[in-house]
């Protein structure tokens, strides 16, 4: 699975991260590293308990790619 991690600093200096393919995948960090780590660790939280529940998920093939 190739999922899109999107990031982006506030205004306040905290940095956001979502993956736009898992709706309700957002985080945020006090540092990108932080951010894209977070949203990770959440985008597989989110997909394992679709698999639990027999939902569908992105197709599988790489894991991560994180936009510039």
């Amino acid at each position: 699975m190739n999922l899109k991690i999107e990031i982006d600093r506030e205004e306040d200096g905290r940095w956001i991260a979502e993956v736009p393919d898992l709706p309700g995948v957002m985080v945020y960090g006090q540092t990108r590293a932080e951010a894209v780590a977070k949203v990770e660790a959440l985008a597989l939280r989110v997909i394992a308990d679709r698999i639990e529940h027999g939902e569908k998920i992105p197709a599988t093939a790489d894991a991560f790619t994180v936009a510039a």
